[in-house]
């Protein structure tokens, strides 16, 4: 798709549309995903007890509703709250596990993938960090790759029994897992863009992969955020 074409979408219209590819247990529909930026939508109720590991960033976008993000942090389990209206960046390699409930719509942003990168799909057994089943694969388009990986694990033992085979050694996993960072909470977008001054070019995140910009025009309310590699 050219940028011209994209740059045309109307995405309240684009996400009527497309309502009927919201449905579990993925809800994701790919709008853009040729490029550096793969740009999707994801509706509701999802949710899921996986958490999908990956060596880029994520931004993420409440359109409609909230949404709950659990992720890993520093071991650790912890919920990451994106309300309607909130903007997310999530630093690479931290496993997250996107919680969305019915009639919620966010965006979601990732970046391409090297050829020699792998994706991650992983369960834990309930209440650890203690990893249970995993799934590495390359990623081309996660909303039709994840339903079959979820599939497979719902057929293997490890989720009827809710534990790994006995005397099972999980292997060094493809991706170092980020095992230091303490993210950044979220931030209300109206917010920050009342506070852009006219002619102006304004980071959102800065820094990172993914940096987000807020260029604002004089005269004019609030500008276009751009999302662009670092």
């Amino acid at each position: 798709m050219a940028a011209s074409a994209l740059l045309q979408i109307n995405i309240p219209e684009w996400i009527t549309r497309n309502e009927p590819s919201f449905v579990p247990p993925v809800c994701n529909k790919l709008m853009h995903g040729d490029g550096q930026l793969k740009i999707m939508f994801i509706g509701g109720p999802n949710v899921r007890k996986d958490y999908h590991i990956e060596e880029g960033e994520e931004l993420f976008y409440q359109i409609r509703g909230d949404m709950v993000l659990k992720i890993i942090e520093k071991g650790q389990h912890k919920d990451v709250v994106i309300k309607e209206g909130e903007i997310f960046q999530l630093p690479s390699r931290i496993p997250h596990s996107p919680q969305r409930q019915a009639n919620t719509v966010g965006l979601v942003i990732e970046r391409e993938r090297y050829e020699h990168e792998t994706d991650g799909l992983r369960y834990y057994q309930e209440g650890t960090t203690d990893p249970l089943w995993e799934k590495w694969f390359y990623c081309h388009d996660l909303g039709k790759q994840l339903g079959p990986v979820i599939k497979e694990y719902f057929a293997s033992e490890e989720h009827k029994s809710g534990k790994p085979p006995d005397g099972k050694v999980f292997p060094d996993p493809p991706v170092k897992l980020d095992t230091t960072t303490e993210v950044t909470p979220p931030v209300t977008l109206a917010e920050f863009l009342s506070n852009v001054k006219p002619n102006s070019i304004s980071p959102l995140f800065g820094k990172g992969e993914l940096r987000v910009e807020v260029v604002k025009g004089a005269g004019a309310k609030h500008g276009p955020c751009q999302t662009k590699p670092g």
